[in-house]
């Protein structure tokens, strides 16, 4: 398997029980999965890959969201529309800024 030029970390908020919890999830974080796959189809990004994660411990900026190599952590996409925006700077080689955690 080739290496990925992008890997999204998307917080699923389960803890070491494997029941979820936490904000991430209960804001339906899993529930953007299939977008966020199909919406990488759609734009040719074939070289990224999606993958649930455990608690990421920014649950006060929930649901969270992070794109590696470039370690570009995002809150609070609560929304297609901030999916959007996130691929769209990730095209640009750019941070979407306004959804960064500092």
């Amino acid at each position: 398997m080739k290496k990925p030029a992008h890997h999204i970390f998307v917080c699923a908020s389960f803890r070491m029980t494997g029941e979820p919890q936490g904000i991430c999830h209960k804001k339906g974080s899993t529930n953007f999965l299939q977008y966020l796959e199909q919406e990488l189809s759609d734009r040719g990004l074939a070289d990224v890959v999606v993958s649930t994660t455990g608690c990421m411990k920014v649950c006060d900026r929930g649901p969270a969201m992070i794109v590696y190599p470039e370690n570009w952590w995002y809150g609070h996409v609560e929304s297609e529309e901030v999916i959007d925006q996130i691929l769209d700077a990730l095209e640009e080689g750019k941070p979407a800024e306004e959804f960064l955690i500092a």
